[in-house]
């Protein structure tokens, strides 16, 4: 340091103080810094982590039994009183049966008609009044002397036999009118009627008129 620099500092005392100041302050926080470091690390090196663990706490302790009770019999049990509920009468059901219609059944097919009759009947053996003689009298008839003369309608069939005999005029007698109708049904043998197939069919005639009297 020259010597104008030193009488310049001399002659600036609070200026050399500041410097002094600094430069002290600086020398003990390098000196700090540096130890404190080194006993931070070396302590830090010889530091040993040990866990420690707490001891489990003691179990509790059950507690204590509980006193014998007296055994006591059960409280009598009282039966409540049957209360008796009258049931609602039920309301009356009107039923209405429905009306059904009668089923009216189909109406049968209508039958094809029958072939017409082309050729009528004809007797076999010639005029009915031959058929009667006198041997065919009733026998009361004859007692009550009873004539008169019958006429019938009858009923060939497709044999040509009589199957229907009908009193239209009466002779006056019932005896005289049965026996006329007994003995065409006997004796009459017709030629049957045809149709227009040409096949045998019924048919009605008309007989006669048969006059019974009686002899002397």
């Amino acid at each position: 340091m020259s010597y104008a620099q030193r009488k310049q500092l001399s002659g600036n005392p609070v200026v050399a103080w500041i410097l002094t100041i600094l430069l002290v302050g600086g020398l003990l926080y390098a000196i700090v810094t540096g130890l404190a470091y080194n006993v931070v690390k070396k302590g830090m090196e010889n530091l040993k982590v040990i866990d420690v663990e707490a001891p489990p706490p003691p179990p509790a302790k059950p507690p204590p039994p509980p006193p014998d009770m007296p055994k006591l019999p059960p409280p009598p049990v009282t039966p409540p009183p049957l209360v008796q509920l009258q049931a609602p009468t039920p309301p009356i059901q009107t039923i209405t049966t429905p009306v059904i219609p009668p089923v009216q059944p189909p109406a049968p097919p209508m039958a094809p008609p029958p072939p017409r009759k082309v050729q009528s009947a004809e007797s076999a053996k010639g005029d009915l009044r031959t058929l009667f003689s006198a041997d065919d009298y009733p026998a009361s008839a004859q007692a009550a002397g009873a004539e008169g003369t019958s006429q019938a309608t009858i009923t060939i069939g497709t044999d040509g036999r009589v199957v229907g005999c009908n009193i239209i005029r009466s002779s006056g007698n019932s005896a005289l009118d049965a026996q006329t109708c007994n003995i065409i049904r006997r004796r009459a043998k017709y030629v049957p009627a045809r149709d227009s197939n040409g096949q045998p069919t019924t048919d009605t005639l008309t007989t006669p008129p048969i006059t019974w009297r009686l002899e002397g």
